[in-house]
C-alpha cells in the first residue's frame, strides 16, 4: 500500500475546494476519503497486474512472496474501488460524477496504460481528476462559491515490462464532457479549479516521466525536462490568481458615466487620457493600498516545492543512474504536497490559508513513514 505515498492524496481534495474558492466542508471530507479509497485500489491492482514481473525482479514483494494471494489483492482493489465511489455518491452527484472517469482513468492505467507513452498522461489525468473531485463535492454541497452559486502516487518501475506506479489528469478541454453532466450550481466552482488541475497534472506527467527510466537509467533528457516544468510551476503558483471577485471589481471600477446625450466632454477626455500616462509605484504607507498578505505565503510554499525537487532533478540530469534518478522520483512525490499547498494558498481566503498550513503538515509525517517504507 505504500504508505508514505497516501499522504500526497488529502491535499488533492483541498487544493480543489480552495481552488473553488469554498470552505472545506463535510463533503470535503468524503471527496479525501473517497480519493484515499480510489488511490489504494490503485496500488493494489498494480501489484496484482505486475505480479509476474515482481516474481522476477523483486520476489520479496507481498504477491511474488506469497503472503498475499493474487485474488485477494484483486478483491482488494475491487472493494476499494467500490467505496470510493460510495464515498463520492455521499457527497453528492457532482462528486460522483468526476469520481467514475478518476475509476476508469485507475483501472484503465494499471492493466492497459501503463506501458505505453499514454502511461504518463493518464497518470496526470488521475491526479488532475482527483483536484477536480474535491472542487466538484465542496462547491456542489453550496457552502458559497464566489462569483458562482494506484491512481496513487508514482511508483516503482518494472525493468522488463516499463511499467510505472504512479497515478495522476488529462488537459482541461478533455474534461468539458464531463462537465456536462454536473448540476449548475458546481459548475462554476469546478470551472475555476480548472487551472488548479492542470498545474498538478504537470507536476505529475514530469514525474511520471522520469520515473520510467528509475529502473534503468541512461535518461537525461527526462529529468532535465521535469526540471523545466519545476520552474515554471513555481513561477506559476508564486503569482497572484485572478478571482471573479477581482474581474467583478474591475468592472464597477471602469470609465465613469458617460452622457448618453451626446459625446463625453473635454474635461472628460482630459481626464481620461491622464489617467493613461505611466506612473511610479507608490511605495507601502498609510495611505496607500495594502500589499497581498497571502504573497509571502505562496512565495515560500513554492520555495519549498522547488527546492524539494531542483537538487534531484539536478543530479539525475547529470548522472543518470538508477539511484539518481529513482531519487529524483522520489523527490517529485514528496514535492506534491508543497505544491497542493501552493495552489491553495493562491486563493487568497482566509479559509484557504488554513487549508495551506494543513495540508503543509502532512509532509514532515510522509517524510518519517518514508524512512521505514519506500515511497516507490
Amino acid at each position: 500500500m505504500r504508505l508514505p505515498a497516501l499522504f500526497t492524496v488529502p491535499g488533492d481534495a483541498l487544493a480543489g475546494a480552495a481552488a473553488a474558492s469554498a470552505r472545506p466542508t463535510s463533503r470535503t471530507l468524503l471527496a479525501i476519503a473517497s480519493s484515499l479509497c480510489l488511490y489504494e485500489a490503485g496500488m493494489a491492482l498494480n501489484d496484482w497486474a505486475d505480479r509476474d514481473v515482481d516474481a522476477v525482479e523483486r520476489p520479496h514483494r507481498p504477491l511474488p512472496s506469497g503472503r498475499v494471494h493474487p485474488t485477494a489483492a484483486l478483491g482488494a482493489a475491487c472493494a476499494l474501488t467500490g467505496a470510493g465511489l460510495t464515498l463520492a455518491a455521499c457527497a453528492g452527484r457532482p462528486a460522483l460524477t468526476v469520481a467514475v472517469p478518476l475509476a476508469a482513468t485507475v483501472w484503465a492505467y494499471d492493466l492497459a496504460l501503463k506501458n505505453t507513452p499514454a502511461g504518463p498522461f493518464a497518470m496526470a489525468t488521475a491526479r488532475g481528476l482527483d483536484l477536480l473531485l474535491g472542487a466538484a463535492a465542496t462547491a456542489g454541497g453550496g457552502s458559497g462559491v464566489r462569483g458562482g452559486d494506484g491512481y496513487g502516487g508514482v511508483g516503482r518501475r518494472s525493468a522488463l515490462r516499463g511499467g510505472t506506479r504512479a497515478r495522476g489528469i488529462l488537459p482541461p478541454d478533455a474534461l468539458l464532457g464531463d462537465l456536462k453532466t454536473i448540476p449548475a450550481a458546481a459548475l462554476p466552482g469546478i470551472r475555476q479549479a480548472l487551472p488548479s488541475a492542470a498545474l498538478l497534472g504537470a507536476h505529475t506527467l514530469a514525474v511520471t516521466t522520469v520515473s520510467r527510466r528509475e529502473a534503468q537509467g541512461g535518461s537525461a533528457l527526462a529529468p532535465l525536462a521535469a526540471l523545466a516544468v519545476t520552474a515554471a510551476l513555481t513561477r506559476a503558483v508564486a503569482r497572484r490568481r485572478s478571482l471573479p471577485s477581482d474581474r467583478t471589481d474591475a468592472s464597477r471600477s471602469g470609465p465613469g458615466p458617460r452622457d448618453p446625450a451626446g459625446p463625453p466632454h473635454r474635461a472628460d477626455l482630459a481626464v481620461a487620457a491622464v489617467s493613461r500616462l505611466p506612473r511610479r509605484p507608490r511605495q507601502p504607507g498609510p495611505d496607500s493600498e495594502p500589499l497581498d498578505p497571502h504573497a509571502a505565503l505562496r512565495i515560500a510554499l513554492g520555495a519549498a516545492y522547488a527546492t524539494t525537487t531542483a537538487r534531484s532533478y539536478l543530479h539525475a540530469t547529470l548522472n543518470p543512474s538508477p539511484p539518481l534518478t529513482q531519487r529524483a522520483v522520489t523527490a517529485g512525490i514528496r514535492a506534491t504536497i508543497p505544491l497542493q499547498a501552493a495552489l491553495a494558498a493562491r486563493s487568497r481566503t482566509k479559509s484557504a490559508t488554513v487549508t495551506a498550513l494543513l495540508t503543509t503538515a502532512l509532509a514532515p509525517l510522509a517524510a518519517r513513514l518514508a524512512r521505514k517504507v519506500s515511497v516507490t
